[in-house]
């Protein structure tokens, strides 16, 4: 019967636990964080790392808030940009790198070159190097210390410390050693391979040397896995692979020939630093279930792959059927032995929403796995992940379109607020493009339905901006635009007053302002729009002229049915008396007022049978005289009144006008 060894250091090292623990820490702590490069170099990790709030950028300049040095650290130069920033800094590099470069420093200080035998791309190696004040250079094989030795005489011609990447290869480490001395008088040497990496790579060394099959598990980026999978390599048939997936994808058909051939093979299992112990142990169940059936027969090729496609793990994206909702969650399967779970919060980015009213029983939903608990039987998943991942998909497709999006306000944050587009997808909007004026509370516009533009997206951030003010002015001016192809003179709106001045109002016509002059107001005479309406009134009024050109509408308040004029024919006709109101003294004559709205001149020469060189001396404002009606002129809209007339025919009271 074949038997299984899984290696005794396989799996994450002391630096990358540290650094996973460091980094969700800093997320439950400020939200969303971002990683200086990818934390581990593990896909299934950082799927599960991302699904929490831990973002890898490239730069410090791509991130906001809290940015975190890896294990792997970093140079100098990186914490001085990290500190221009501004930006809040979680340094989870290993311990073991911290050493490196404290040597680093201190030696090169005092006049060392510095040679870091170590793969010159690899992050370690550069913030290493980072480290050095003087000359540093980096080699990682025979050739390249061949090549330095040869081409720079200069290098390390007075003193040289030599340091080595903490997951070198030990055997070729030694080697290298042997040849520096060649080369370089008294150099220095630390030893700063991490001693994990070195029993690590001894265990392998081993364990591969008496078994017929190895498999490593490790990212393919992954330094120490590789050299892992070297180190086998050279001593039994070997299989690479980053999770139990991908071993069946790709070895599935040597592995089915190697043990129908063989009856008692070995089979030993190591993982590089970066290989966490779920991974390692899907790999080990599905090994245990091919030696129980060695023959591989159709019914066991069929369960490896159903296993295929509901594999669960962290960050994993499955089908999932509900089968039960409640106020706090709703409860799903998944087609696994496990008993499937998702919480309200992780239903949908809306808080205003309860479970039922996302999902009802039966209903087939994406989900992206959360948290796993073999022992127990449990699973927890994430329907709003995958929901904003395909929104996601919806704003980068509104952005190329320049389409505008739906969304609701869900809260208020520090410099804007956020937006939860209908598809679920996150986004910013900052106060300046949040459409509230500069004065106003941003807190005025949460929980509400907004539109908003997609002015900004970063993909390996999950970073959306957008605008809400851009949304609002496409739309005003799509609505302007609708408002000058169907304007027309006599056209009436209801709009409200948004401003007043001494000569008239500014009313809002829906998008665009008309302006109501003081003298169309009203029939009535007024000094001062404040005298008619407020600021807020609605008004109804009527078009007397545009121009679209200079974006200009003037617009009348005034009723031809309240036209103090037509009151005014309908009731009076030349040679009637009656009592008017002075209004105004002129100096060739004065008005008064027949009516609300329609005034009538007195000339100077009307008012007495006596010559009148001062109107002021017979008249004042406000006193209230007899007149008769001489002349009514329709279409110019005058009137002429005389008190005169009234003397002439009998009044001996020249000079004592009427008063009341």
């Amino acid at each position: 019967m074949s038997e299984i060894i899984v290696a005794r250091n396989a799996g994450f090292c002391f630096g990358v636990k540290r650094a996973i623990d460091i980094s969700e820490k800093a997320a439950g702590k400020y939200g969303t964080v971002y990683t200086l490069g990818q934390l581990i170099h593990n896909n299934d990790v950082i799927a599960d790392l991302r699904g929490k709030g831990i973002i890898p950028v490239g730069s410090p300049e791509e991130a906001e808030g809290c940015i975190i040095i890896r294990s792997h650290g970093v140079g100098q130069a990186v914490y001085d940009r990290i500190a221009e920033l501004g930006l809040k800094c979680e340094d989870a590099t290993c311990p073991f790198v911290e050493r490196i470069h404290k040597i680093v420093a201190e030696n090169s200080e005092n006049g060392s070159d510095v040679l870091v035998v170590g793969d010159k791309d690899h992050p370690e190696v550069a913030g290493t190097m980072g480290f050095a004040h003087g000359r540093a250079r980096a080699v990682s094989n025979a050739a390249e210390l061949e090549e330095l030795a040869k081409s720079d005489k200069i290098f390390g011609a007075k003193s040289l410390i030599v340091v080595v990447q903490t997951t070198f290869d030990m055997c070729k480490w030694t080697d290298l050693q042997k040849i520096i001395k060649k080369h370089y008088t008294n150099p220095k040497f630390f030893d700063t391979i991490c001693r994990a990496t070195a029993d690590r790579q001894e265990e392998a060394d081993a364990l591969s040397k008496k078994c017929g099959l190895m498999i490593i598990i490790g990212g393919a980026h992954s330094s120490n896995s590789r050299k892992l999978a070297e180190i086998c390599s050279a001593n039994c048939i070997s299989y690479f692979t980053e999770n139990a997936e991908m071993l069946l994808k790709e070895h599935r058909e040597d592995l089915q020939h190697l043990l129908s051939s063989a009856n008692d093979v070995k089979i030993g299992i190591t993982a590089g630093a970066s290989t966490p112990a779920y991974i390692i142990k899907e790999v080990h169940n599905i090994m245990s279930e091919i030696i129980k059936d060695e023959a591989m027969d159709p019914e066991f090729m069929a369960a490896i792959d159903q296993m295929d496609r509901v594999r669960v793990y962290t960050g994993n994206r499955v089908k999932a059927t509900v089968v039960a909702v409640n106020k706090t969650e709703a409860v799903v399967d998944i087609g696994t032995k496990h008993s499937g779970y998702i919480l309200a919060e992780d239903l949908t980015n809306d808080p205003t929403k309860a479970p039922e009213d996302v999902v009802k029983v039966g209903d087939v939903i994406d989900c992206v796995v959360k948290k796993i608990n073999d022992a127990e039987g449990y699973v927890y998943l994430s329907k709003k992940q995958v929901d904003a991942q395909q929104g996601m998909e919806k704003i980068l497709e509104a952005k190329e379109n320049n389409d505008s999006v739906e969304g609701t306000v869900t809260k208020v944050v520090k410099g804007g607020v956020m937006v939860t587009s209908k598809e679920g997808a996150s986004v910013f909007v900052p106060a300046s493009q949040s459409g509230v004026p500069r004065n106003g509370k941003l807190e005025d516009i949460q929980g509400k339905a907004v539109k908003f533009k997609v002015i900004e997206v970063n993909e390996g951030r999950g970073r959306v901006v957008g605008s809400i003010k851009a949304a609002e002015k496409e739309e005003n001016d799509a609505v302007r635009a609708k408002f000058w192809e169907e304007l027309e003179v006599g056209k009436k709106f209801v709009g409200e007053v948004k401003s007043m001045e001494s000569y008239g109002v500014f009313v809002d016509l829906g998008g665009v302002d008309g302006m109501v002059h003081l003298t169309e107001l009203t029939w009535n005479r007024v000094k001062h729009p404040k005298e008619v309406v407020n600021i807020g009134d609605k008004l109804e009024v009527t078009v007397k002229s545009y121009d679209p050109e200079k974006k200009r509408v003037s617009l009348t308040a005034k009723k031809p049915e309240d036209n103090p004029w037509t009151k005014f024919l309908n009731e009076f006709a030349e040679g009637d008396v009656v009592k008017v109101q002075v209004v105004s003294i002129t100096p060739f004559g004065a008005f008064a007022q027949i009516i609300p709205g329609v005034d009538g001149l007195i000339h100077i020469s009307q008012i007495s049978r006596e010559r009148v060189t001062n109107v002021a001396q017979v008249l004042s404002v406000g006193q209230v005289v007899e007149a008769k009606i001489t002349e009514i002129d329709e279409e110019k809209s005058r009137v002429s009144l005389s008190m005169k007339a009234l003397l002439e025919e009998g009044s001996d009271d020249v000079d004592a006008p009427a008063e009341e």
